[in-house]
């Protein structure tokens, strides 16, 4: 990117982490109206987040499917899209890749590749008819990725359970080794299961940004969502564009199905995800929908989500308040139309002195 447009992303992340800010107060002050101490329930959150080499690694275990799911919703709306389709999507690619990988006699070097591809495959496929109703017909993807939010339930839940569970479980069988994500804790003495789905993240985040701003295909979809008329003007093809983006983003999602099945759970089985989909979301808005944002915002989401158990271990917090400074956070970033006026009237201020 131009340095104009590096400006532009690091204003938007200021715009952000006064946001962030702003909600930690609030939540201070939440916390402090609720009869306990912010400075010590803080504290207790970041030692749960990084106290000690596990706690850090269960942090980025926690941040890892949210790095996916984020950049999963991020990549749509870069096409002006919004995909709400991403738990399904994770879903069903987790499903996928639990079945791939028990499949035997294959050498790693094939299998762990075809797994991994096949939980890409099942989410991209999963959100290709929401593409094209799309694309031919004007359906708002909102609507039908919803739905089809709810059909990979029922469906995910039917074969997990009645086609490929282990008998007298309600998991599936377990995965091959040779489709076993390397964990850290082989190398590292400790007690996590933080794994090389990590890695692969911090690439997909790379390839993501390289994808968008250095190729045709990126300016075509970013151009597209910013004005499809326009683009068609200039002779790019909205419609296909529109099926590429939202399977792309479908494929992002089903890599958080893979990670979870391959590096964590080793099968698929009931509670596979925390909604992890749907905290997406709030990643890639609180992120600016840029991978650099997407990374940040998913670390933040992760810090809360491992530490809020020693906010109720160590300062007595209840966890429910946890989940009211995460709604403090997205309430904030929500409503950045307040925060980019403040920044304006700074801007108007320094210009009148």
């Amino acid at each position: 990117m131009s340095g104009i447009e590096w400006n532009k992303v690091l204003k938007e992340m200021a715009i952000s982490l006064v946001a962030i800010f702003s909600s930690f107060i609030i939540g201070a002050i939440v916390v402090l109206l609720s009869g306990y101490n912010p400075i010590q329930a803080y504290h207790a959150l970041l030692y749960g987040a990084f106290g000690s080499l596990n706690n850090i690694a269960d942090t980025l275990l926690a941040t890892t499917p949210l790095i996916f799911t984020g950049m999963a919703v991020a990549f749509a709306f870069r096409c002006g899209l919004f995909n709400i389709g991403g738990e399904g999507q994770l879903l069903v690619g987790g499903l996928t890749a639990a079945w791939v990988g028990t499949f035997q006699g294959i050498p790693m070097l094939i299998h762990l590749p075809l797994t991994v591809m096949a939980a890409m495959l099942a989410g991209a496929l999963w959100v290709f008819i929401p593409a094209i109703l799309k694309a031919k017909l004007g359906v708002h993807e909102v609507i039908t990725t919803i739905m089809f939010n709810y059909i990979a339930y029922s469906l995910v839940a039917y074969i997990s359970l009645k086609v490929l569970a282990r008998p007298g479980t309600v998991q599936t069988h377990t995965i091959e080794e040779s489709a076993k994500f390397w964990r850290f804790s082989n190398l590292i003495d400790m007690h996590s299961y933080l794994n090389i789905g990590f890695v692969i993240a911090l690439a997909v985040l790379v390839i993501v940004y390289y994808l968008l701003w250095k190729t045709t295909i990126g300016y075509e979809i970013r151009a597209v969502g910013i004005s499809p008329d326009a683009a068609e003007y200039g002779g790019i093809n909205s419609a296909r564009n529109i099926v590429i983006a939202l399977m792309i983003s479908g494929m992002l999602a089903g890599l958080a199905g893979a990670e979870r099945a391959l590096g964590l759970f080793y099968n698929y089985r009931s509670g596979f995800s925390a909604e992890y989909g749907f905290t997406g979301i709030a990643v890639a808005l609180l992120g600016r929908n840029h991978p650099l944002g997407v990374l940040l915002a998913a670390l933040l989401f992760g810090i809360l989500s491992n530490g809020r158990t020693y906010m109720n271990m160590m300062a007595g917090v209840p966890v429910d308040l946890v989940v009211i400074l995460q709604a403090v956070i997205i309430l904030f970033v929500s409503a950045d139309l307040v925060f980019r006026r403040l920044f304006k009237f700074k801007k108007n201020g320094k210009g009148d002195e």
